[in-house]
């Protein structure tokens, strides 16, 4: 008996050794580290202390809801609140491009501020030095770049008439490097020893939020640059599938479609897919109706240099000008018809209704995975019943560099305009240079006649 309370003494005493010696090595481990322990950098240990959302549901609608359940309470408030925001999208469209672009600048910072909040929480970041400033400054950095193209881009004839702006665009991606030099050297000597991990963390959360968000509402204005209607209809289109989706999924879902997001269903997938395709198609037919009739819609933002304004109009293109298609025989054996007149870009229409209903989702996906990684529900509360404002562009945002692909794969060619304002800017040696280059080149095709023809 004396031998076997020895030995239990015996392993204990080893033990309680072993585990101080473990306890010493994770000790050292954080001292190593910066000061930063595992638990303390690792983002999926534990609940993340993320602010709980609160219900923002205003008192009206929770009195004259208050007699249903609450899956029917949250369908009347994301019904209403998605016909106010529909009504409000149609409002800035009535407003025109400019306004349309300062909503799209003002969703962006929105969204940012959204995803940084939840990288603060998440990660204990509130008393990192500077990192709040830093964050935005790098918002400014970045905005200043890719506005600062566009502008340059689009509006190079004023750019090239006004000296002080001639002065930024010819030096602009110096000064924008400049910028961005800046707030990495403040990120670098902010840097405190205890908190390396995290600042590090933190750097790189804010430059993927803003590949993520700053790049892609670029892409939109670009997109809303090449006239409304390409801004118009994907956003339609989206909204359409999240719609559709939607109702399916509520009234028929019965099948689980991915764990990243349990209420998404196949049947609200496959609903929103058709419903969406034939949709799209026959409210095209009038849209596209109505947007040929306006101008205003189809027409590229152009700086008019007599008015010393923005314009929209132009001759609309061959995409919004009605042409003859030959149906398949398939197609003619079931009609009769064996031909259609349709605008060609009602069929540039179906494929965005196809990447808005197939791909789009995936957008929403990503952010539900996201979410989930952080437990999270919403990325914030600003809109009763949907989230925050990131909760309803996570789709839109992926849509918006589709269309942008799109056009520079399929739809946009040389802009003669464009080469013009460029050939301007040169020096006159450099002018005619080009002029003798293009004169010779016609006249070797044939398209000028040569100088003893014209004697």
């Amino acid at each position: 008996m004396t031998e076997l309370r020895h030995r239990i003494a015996t392993e204990n005493q080893l033990q309680h050794q072993s585990s101080e010696d473990k306890g010493s090595e994770a000790e050292d481990r954080v001292k190593r580290d910066g000061g930063v322990s595992d638990s303390e950098c690792r983002p999926d240990s534990g609940v993340p202390e993320v602010p709980v959302a609160t219900d923002d549901t205003p008192e009206v609608l929770n009195k004259a809801l208050s007699g249903l359940s609450s899956r029917w309470k949250n369908w009347w408030v994301r019904g209403i609140l998605t016909l106010a925001m529909i009504s409000f999208f149609f409002f800035i469209i009535y407003l025109g491009p400019m306004v349309l672009m300062m909503i799209v600048l003002c969703v962006q910072i929105k969204c940012f501020h959204e995803i940084i909040t939840i990288g603060y929480s998440v990660y204990h970041s509130y008393h990192l030095p500077w990192f709040r400033t830093l964050s935005w400054y790098f918002l400014l950095c970045v905005n200043y770049f890719f506005y600062g193209e566009t502008v340059t881009d689009y509006f190079f004839t004023l750019v090239q008439r006004e000296e002080p702006l001639r002065i930024l665009s010819k030096y602009h991606r110096f000064i924008s490097f400049t910028l961005y030099l800046t707030g990495f050297c403040m990120f670098v000597l902010s840097l405190v020893k205890k908190h390396y991990r995290l600042q590090f963390y933190m750097f790189g959360w804010t430059h993927v939020t803003l590949l993520i968000v700053v790049t892609q509402s670029h892409l939109i204005i670009h997109n809303l640059f090449e006239g409304m209607i390409w801004f118009i209809v994907p956003i339609s289109c989206v909204i359409c599938n999240d719609i559709m989706a939607y109702m399916f999924g509520f009234f028929f879902g019965r099948t689980p479609l991915i764990k990243l997001s349990p209420k998404k269903t196949w049947e609200g997938f496959i609903g929103g897919f058709f419903s969406t395709v034939v949709f799209g198609i026959l409210v095209r037919i009038s849209e596209t109706h109505l947007s040929i009739s306006y101008r205003y819609f189809v027409c590229p933002v152009e700086f008019n240099n007599d008015s010393n304004s923005f314009t929209v109009d132009c001759e609309p293109s061959e995409l919004f000008q009605l042409q003859d298609y030959t149906l398949p025989s398939v197609l003619q054996s079931i009609t009769g018809w064996s031909t259609v007149k349709l605008f060609p870009f009602q069929i540039h229409s179906i494929a965005l209704s196809a990447f808005a209903s197939i791909m789009g989702p995936f957008g929403g996906f990503f952010a539900s995975g996201f979410k989930r990684a952080f437990k999270i529900k919403d990325f914030a509360n600003t809109i009763p019943g949907h989230g925050g404002i990131m909760d309803r562009f996570d789709c839109q945002y992926l849509m918006a560099t589709f269309v942008n692909v799109y056009i520079a794969s399929f739809i946009r060619g040389p802009n003669p305009t464009k080469v013009i304002q460029q050939l301007l800017a040169l020096r006159p040696d450099q002018q005619l240079h080009i002029y003798n280059s293009l004169k010779a080149h016609l006249t070797e095709r044939g398209l000028l006649a040569t100088q003893e023809e014209a004697a």
